[in-house]
């Protein structure tokens, strides 16, 4: 089942307690590709400008994903610059140059109007308007978003709502998008506007997933070296997408496995910085490290008779 991704494709320079780096690969749709082709091909759309590298481009393309969406455009890439604090707890942006994504229009390939499963990286929500008119009949729609645009372009965002299966997004952002204090609350309140399930990021915490009527709580790997939490959510939605679009499951139960595999390639994604965990890893991997997370939280596991 195809897989579509539409967000950004940027370098970024990132310093952390542990280390720095400086136009290295990042933007939404990398890390939720790097992630997602674990599991099952994915489709890209973006933009990048005439300064990106090709060794990224050939890093990014590599192993199941398929660039014919990914335009080049005359100008500088998309590019970020952020430190984060000892704790990781508090994240400072330096500088955000946006160039050519200034300009972006996404356009979706007609090779990839059929995709069944669709995700709206954390982009304009009227560029995320714009990809829906654009894919034809999609078996699920998941979109992020993020406090700029939940500030700054609400209308857009709650027409994107109305017709997005999946939303996924951090708890703060969900506090401010209903209004409500509560995160259960506010997941709730998203949910009567529009997506039938939330997906609540909440970092060393874990996620949750919440329905009409259901909740489903997954913790966070436990690490012992983390680098760069910059790419963990994207990674998260590549996860809990490629998980959705391989299986080709989208009942309450596989939502809930999806969550799992989600909180995998999050956990791998803040391991190094950049893609670099992704190009070390297998799918077999990938199970492992789902398999450890699942006996988190199995009461059995262990026991004795």
């Amino acid at each position: 089942m195809s897989l579509l991704v539409v967000g950004s494709v940027a370098l970024d320079a990132i310093e952390t307690p542990f280390g720095k780096v400086d136009r290295a690969i990042g933007g939404s749709a990398t890390f939720f590709s790097c992630a997602a082709r674990l599991l099952h091909p994915v489709q890209l759309v973006a933009v990048i400008g005439d300064d990106y590298p090709e060794e990224g481009l050939a890093r990014l393309g590599r192993d199941g994903v398929d660039l014919a969406g990914l335009e080049r455009a005359p100008g500088e890439s998309f590019f970020w610059a952020g430190r984060y604090s000892f704790d990781f707890q508090d994240r400072e942006t330096l500088e955000t140059r946006l160039g050519v994504f200034a300009g972006f229009e996404p356009k979706v390939p007609e090779a990839f109007r059929d995709a069944r499963y669709v995700f709206l990286g954390n982009i304009d929500p009227t560029l995320q308007l714009q990809v829906l008119d654009q894919v034809r009949s999609p078996t699920l729609v998941a979109c992020d978003t993020m406090n700029f645009w939940i500030e700054g372009t609400r209308e857009s965002l709650m027409r994107v709502l109305e017709r997005t299966d999946v939303l996924l997004l951090n708890d703060a952002e969900a506090r401010q998008l209903s209004g409500e204090w509560n995160v259960y609350k506010a997941a709730r309140w998203i949910v009567r506007h529009g997506p039938r399930v939330v997906v609540v990021k909440q970092g060393e915490d874990g996620a949750l997933l919440v329905e009409d009527g259901r909740i489903f709580a997954v913790p966070a790997y436990p690490l012992e070296e983390l680098f760069d939490p910059t790419g963990a959510g994207d990674a998260f939605a590549g996860g809990f997408m490629g998980y959705l679009a391989h299986t080709d499951d989208v009942t309450p139960a596989n939502l809930r496995r999806a969550m799992v595999y989600g909180a995998a390639m999050g956990s791998f994604a803040v391991e190094r910085f950049s893609i670099e965990r992704f190009e070390e890893i297998s799918r077999d991997h990938v199970e492992a490290r789902v398999g450890e997370i699942r006996a988190l939280v199995d009461c059995d596991a262990g026991a004795g008779s």
